[in-house]
């Protein structure tokens, strides 16, 4: 029975279907119509979809979808197929429980659980597989780009798409490596891939999950942290980012996933522009407020794409300016990865650091024979984790120009953001930093410190110094949470023009 609260009968729209809600029944008509997406125009079309969803949708609410019906024509023409669905109680809608401030945490706790499971056993192999390749999500990122641009629209306009173009691609074009260890982790599933707030009705005995996407296998074929990704972007969209995050980290543990964040971002940036796609639609076929719609879908996945961009740091500057401090603070703030020189240095030359506790500038261990091996073996570290998604903080003095030249052209070939910040303080400060690190018994830094400059090394370091004239500069007299905060912000800065070189959808989609 259906609530006294809701209205006996009612009618809903969508962009390609009709909704009759009739006391507890509720009964689905697809239009005919011809979008880029999808032919309904034959009865037969109409048909075979409307079968396609009851079979599918059974797979998360086998008591909800109950079959499919034939609307007959009085005059004897051909019928039209109704899908029937058990009538949900409104109250009981998610997005009708995040408006009205139930509390949610465990509504959403309980969906991913559901989802999980789903995922788990959902169907997987070769074909599903070649769905989540770069190449399948960039032509899914470019289709809707075009798509988009070929709308009689004035919403989203053609300079802002072309921004969102190549941030996608940018994205996608370094990140092969990520995208193949996805596939070879079995991670892409016959999913639901429409997972919206609207559609998910939580009951008693657990939520009801519905409306997957019917009409195209290849469009349903995702990454299943693609599939998720949906419903996070709907949750922060309704304001309740708190939410999203809750869902896809629970989701996250329970099907032991740990995809880098930037893929995340990437997945809800994608959502978010195929809803403002939608709007467009719907508000061209007269719904006003699908304007606003789209405008603030569009702007929640330029924000996912500039967090998601996979981003190179190099944080130097001489002993005791406090680059090890920030970069190690940087690094936590932004869940990037961290990789120190002097780390790195300690680990190739443990033997040679007991033999010649006191190396000179440029001697030994600090060679410049020695250092290339210890940069190297940082460019090869941030190699490996740039191209899974992973952004990286590189903390090293960077004094040669020379070595942040190979830092550059690893940030191009990765198609990273390159962040390049120099540690600055007085020389007097920073001398009076490294007397304190000094041990006082063997007179040179403490056996436990990875760094093992001296005041004289350091002296030597700044008149050997090449100009870093591109790097921002971070002031570290102050409290370290000053020179973090400033160091975060140029993080979060992204230059408009390093993605300038990366071709058109309408170039690589043919």
């Amino acid at each position: 029975m259906i609530s006294v609260d809701q209205p006996f009968a009612a009618l809903h729209e969508t962009h390609s279907g009709v909704v009759f809600l009739l006391g507890d029944r509720v009964y689905k008509a697809k239009k005919p119509i011809r979008t880029e997406f999808l032919d309904f125009r034959t009865v037969e079309a109409r048909r075979s979809v409307c079968a396609r969803e009851v079979s599918l949708n059974r797979r998360l609410a086998p008591d909800v979808y109950l079959g499919v019906i034939e609307l007959a024509d009085p005059a004897g023409g051909a019928g039209e197929p109704l899908v029937v669905m058990r009538r949900m109680p409104e109250d009981s809608r998610l997005s009708a429980l995040v408006a009205n401030g139930s509390p949610a945490d465990a509504l959403v706790d309980s969906i991913a659980d559901v989802v999980a499971r789903f995922h788990t056993s959902a169907a997987r192999g070769p074909d599903i597989d070649r769905q989540g390749s770069v190449r399948a999500v960039r032509r899914r990122w470019c289709n809707n780009i075009r798509e988009t641009r070929e709308l009689d629209q004035d919403i989203v306009d053609p300079d802002r798409l072309d921004a969102i173009e190549r941030r996608v691609l940018r994205f996608l074009d370094g990140r092969q490596q990520l995208f193949a260890q996805r596939i070879a982790d079995a991670r892409i599933v016959d999913g639901h891939a429409d997972l919206l707030a609207d559609d998910i009705f939580c009951l008693d005995d657990g939520p009801r999950i519905l409306d997957c996407l019917e009409f195209d296998d290849d469009l349903r074929y995702v990454d299943g942290l693609d599939d998720v990704s949906c419903l996070a972007m709907d949750l922060e969209f309704q304001g309740r980012g708190d939410l999203a995050d809750r869902f896809l980290d629970r989701y996250a543990a329970l099907i032991d996933d740990p995809a880098p964040t930037a893929l995340r971002h990437h997945y809800i940036a994608y959502r978010a522009f195929m809803r403002a796609k939608v709007d467009c639609v719907r508000y061209l076929q007269g719904r006003s407020e699908s304007r606003t719609d789209a405008l603030r879908h569009t702007e929640l996945a330029e924000a996912h794409l500039e967090q998601g961009a996979v981003r190179l740091a190099l944080v130097g500057g001489l002993p005791a300016t406090g680059k090890s401090t920030v970069a190690e603070r940087l690094a936590e703030s932004v869940g990037a990865q961290l990789v120190s020189s002097d780390r790195v240095r300690r680990e190739l030359f443990e033997k040679d650091r007991a033999s010649d506790p006191n190396p000179g500038f440029r001697d030994g261990r600090y060679s410049a024979e020695a250092t290339a091996r210890v940069y190297a073996t940082m460019l090869d570290r941030a190699r490996r984790a740039l191209e899974r998604g992973e952004s990286v903080v590189l903390d090293a003095s960077w004094t040669d120009r020379r070595l942040r030249g190979r830092a550059a052209e690893l940030a191009g070939e990765t198609l990273s953001e390159l962040v390049s910040l120099q540690c600055t303080a007085d020389s007097e400060i920073a001398e009076r930093r490294l007397r304190r690190r000094v041990s006082p018994r063997s007179g040179h830094a403490g056996t436990s410190a990875d760094s093992e400059a001296t005041p004289a090394i350091a002296r030597a370091m700044a008149r050997a110094a090449d100009a870093w004239p591109e790097a921002t500069d971070i002031d570290t007299a102050g409290p370290v949470e000053q020179s973090v905060r400033a160091a975060t912000e140029q993080w979060w800065r992204l230059n408009p023009t390093t993605s300038a070189h990366v071709p058109r959808s309408d170039d690589i989609t043919k």
